[in-house]
């Protein structure tokens, strides 16, 4: 199976959902985005990285009920899929592979 390829933003948006866990929408990762990480995105960008997770396959949605909060308009709320939960491990173990063969010096900063 040929693996699509998930830039850093869309795995950090992955890995909010899955935070998330049944409540991400698009505000919700924005704030979260922001509490976690300390960065400022727009609605916007979350909602169209969402999208686009969904169309690989990565996320699923469903429009939950209308709230009068919202105007009675409904939320677009997304969990992880099982391909999106596979990438995320694939990620995770890849990652921590290339951190066990970093040589232990070198990182340090020489003067310090």
């Amino acid at each position: 199976m040929r693996r699509t390829y998930l830039g850093e933003f869309e795995e950090v948006v992955l890995l909010m959902v899955a935070i998330l866990d049944g409540e991400a929408y698009g505000v919700t990762v924005s704030q979260a985005l922001e509490e976690h990480t300390g960065r400022l995105v727009t609605f916007g960008t979350v909602h169209n990285t969402l999208i686009r997770l969904e169309e690989k396959g990565f996320v699923s949605s469903e429009l939950g009920g209308a709230t009068a909060d919202r105007g009675g308009r409904r939320k677009r709320l997304f969990k992880v899929t099982a391909l999106g939960s596979r990438a995320l491990q694939d990620i995770q173990e890849l990652r921590s592979h290339l951190w066990q063969l970093v040589p232990p010096n070198a990182l340090k900063i020489s003067g310090l």
